[in-house]
């Protein structure tokens, strides 16, 4: 099973680790574009305003322009440490034991407007891009990641869940993946798609899966999980969960 993330736009800062070796990435196959992609947006850095325009900061953001600038010399942090936000607060990785973060690693996976896909573990340094960025010398990222990065997710072996927000899940689709709906329930009955609170409650999804001493095979298998874990959620298709929450 891959449980596909997506990403954030902070990111924690600094590193532990070298800098960026593209070579060790999962799926190399990718390597071309993210390295035609890392030299785009170090290019773009020496340009401070152009750089602010094409990824959508304003002028108190120049330090993420910064940040792109030392991308090949910056120290690196596995993604699920480099990544923050509502979904990584729910995921809360620091606080699996060591068996569970071994299953983690095996089993999550991170989507990237930069990366394409990034393992669990990859170590990455900080950066700026969105799904949604057009690069002057790039344009729309979906045209360059679509050709490379949908045959590199039809590869996996094994159920896919694909967390990913609307923006990543458009760079590439997965043939087959679970696709997952957070949605409240009021009083009445009345449901509708959550959106405020929608990371959160994937992040509570992905941490089940992640540390669940089984390994879901199936669309079903992956419900008993999250209900196992105090989550309600319901078959929505034969590819699909719905995870219901209180109004």
């Amino acid at each position: 099973m891959l449980v596909l993330l997506p990403p954030s736009e902070t990111k924690a800062p600094g590193g532990d680790g070298p800098a960026l070796a593209v070579d060790g990435l999962f799926a190399p196959e990718l390597n071309p574009v993210r390295e035609k992609l890392l030299d785009a947006l170090v290019e773009l850095s020496a340009d401070v305003p152009a750089s602010l325009a094409a990824l959508g900061l304003s002028a108190r953001q120049a330090g993420e322009v910064e940040r792109n600038a030392e991308l090949r010399r910056a120290p690196t942090l596995p993604a699920l440490r480099r990544y923050t936000g509502v979904l990584y607060d729910a995921l809360d990785v620091a606080a699996f034991t060591k068996a569970e973060l071994a299953r983690a690693n095996a089993r999550l996976a991170v989507g990237s407007a930069l990366f394409g896909v990034l393992a669990a573990d990859d170590r990455i340094p900080a950066y700026r891009l969105s799904g949604g960025s057009v690069l002057p010398a790039i344009g729309p990222l979906g045209s360059l990641w679509r050709p490379a990065l949908e045959p590199a997710l039809a590869a996996v072996h094994g159920l896919v869940v694909d967390l990913r927000s609307g923006v990543y899940a458009n760079l590439a689709k997965v043939p087959g993946a679970v696709a997952v709906r957070v949605l409240t329930e009021d009083a009445r009955g009345k449901r509708t798609v959550v959106s405020h609170h929608n990371k959160s409650h994937k992040g509570r999804l992905a941490r089940a899966l992640a540390v669940s001493r089984s390994e879901p095979g199936t669309v079903e298998a992956v419900r008993k999980v999250a209900v196992a874990a105090g989550m309600r959620v319901e078959r929505a298709g034969d590819q699909a969960l719905d995870v219901i929450v209180s109004g």
